[in-house]
């Protein structure tokens, strides 16, 4: 019996708790149905989400009529709501497919949130799990993809996945329970309907046991990641410091490129760039860059380098002495004394105040900038070889500030050295202090 064996799943992963409340996402499709009708004679406090996304027309309102109808005649609370789903998949560029999904999931987050559930309930069930295994395999997955939906992933909690389509709709049947049928379901257009409606009829003709045989080794591969995982943690554990990637480290691995995939592509990075990373770490080149959407990454001589994608650091603007704020959490504290004592501390600067002119300005190295550094005695030198002297990486040197005076001047690059030009000699009279404080590091490397 279809109740006994989702009872039996809900219990053996934890699922639900009679003590709390739970949003259903339901369509008005057989799937959705059962769900909901089972949730609520099992005694579970349930209400309804349901979208009408315009896709179907008149098929649509048809459709949120029959959840309404559902819903009343059971005494379930219902949520409905409308989408202009078309125009926002040409706005955020994605297919009606994944417009609908981002919608819909979105929807039942902010509605489980307004109205105090403790997880949304889908009707995703064995066939579904099976298509699901079968599309990442096409796409192209790692592990992961393999093992198919989980039963409880975030909020969203799917207790139907121990039953088949057929087991739902022969339940539904023996209730003598309506529902309706979306007619896009029944067309080859989009992958997965091609894999519902063309390949896995092919393999059930291959073998009858095709799907529970897909799911039986899905599971297998399931109990693989466990280990796979654990392996990949300690992997992790020693070639990180918390700070960089050890690259001498990582090629000791088994596998490194499964190592840097569970390293990066939380990130954003996509499986090709991994790989592309991957391969050219055997013969790492100091400065090689990549990008995701979020983060970056590059290498640093024995270390690959990871942050979060900035949008530049700002300028600013020193009139006169004070204290100043920049980027939310420094401090810029600038003073004058008729006492000289030179500073030795990385980001406290000491020079003549006499040979400086304000404004000062705070702000990122630029390409050109240069500077006599303290005791050159001839000459210049370009910042940016500098930079490349004291082997900072490029993400450290991106971060490095200068402080310049009204003249153009460089007077300091803070933790590193201040200018020959300003320095304290014995003809001194006043000395201009300037000290940043700051719970983020103002250069060097970081991981986000």
């Amino acid at each position: 019996m279809i109740c006994e064996i989702v009872k039996q799943f809900i219990e053996q992963h934890g699922l639900l708790d009679a003590e709390y409340q739970y949003l259903v996402g339901v369509s008005g499709g057989a799937d959705s149905v059962a769900l909901l009708l089972l949730l609520h004679e099992m005694g579970y406090a349930v209400e309804a989400a349901h979208c009408n996304f315009k896709l179907r027309g008149e098929e649509s309102d048809r459709d949120e009529g029959f959840v309404m109808s559902l819903c009343e005649a059971h005494q379930i609370p219902l949520h409905i709501i409308h989408f202009d789903t078309r125009t926002y998949a040409q706005i955020h560029k994605v297919s009606i497919e994944m417009a609908a999904r981002e919608l819909r999931y979105s929807y039942f987050e902010q509605l489980r949130q307004d109205i105090g559930a403790a997880d949304i309930c889908v009707a995703h069930h064995q066939d579904d799990n099976v298509e699901t295994i079968l599309l990442n395999m096409v796409r192209g997955t790692g592990i992961h993809g393999l093992t198919g939906m989980r039963p409880h992933q975030g909020h969203i909690l799917r207790p139907l996945l121990s039953v088949s389509r057929q087991q739902i709709i022969d339940w539904l049947a023996s209730r003598g329970q309506d529902y309706v049928t979306d007619s896009s379901n029944l067309k080859a257009d989009v992958w997965r309907n091609k894999l519902r409606l063309n390949v896995i009829p092919q393999l059930l003709d291959i073998t009858p046991q095709a799907s529970q045989n897909i799911l039986k080794t899905a599971q297998l591969l399931n109990e693989s990641a466990k280990v796979c995982d654990k392996a990949v943690d300690d992997a992790l554990g020693r070639a990180t410091d918390g700070h960089a990637l050890s690259i001498s480290r990582l090629l000791e691995e088994a596998s490194p490129l499964v190592v840097l995939f569970a390293w990066l592509e939380p990130h954003g990075f996509s499986s090709a760039t991994i790989q592309q990373i991957e391969r050219q770490l055997h013969k790492p080149s100091t400065g090689s860059y990549w990008q995701s959407a979020t983060h970056e990454v590059c290498i640093d001589r024995d270390r690959l380098l990871l942050q979060e994608r900035g949008t530049g650091r700002p300028e600013l603007v020193i009139p006169e002495t004070g204290t100043y704020i920049y980027e939310a959490d420094t401090k810029v504290r600038v003073s004058i004394s008729d006492a000289p004592a030179i500073s030795r501390q990385p980001f406290c600067l000491t020079v003549d105040a006499d040979k400086v002119c304000f404004p000062l300005r705070l702000r990122p190295v630029v390409q050109g900038d240069r500077f006599v550094p303290l005791g050159m005695k001839k000459g210049s030198r370009l910042v940016s070889d500098f930079l490349t002297d004291c082997k900072l990486s490029l993400f450290a040197r991106r971060r490095q500030l200068l402080l310049s005076d009204a003249s153009g001047r460089t007077v300091w690059l803070p933790g590193l050295r201040p200018d020959e030009r300003f320095r304290i000699n014995n003809d001194t009279c006043r000395m201009l202090k300037v000290e940043l404080e700051t719970d983020t590091p103002l250069n060097g490397d970081h991981l986000s």
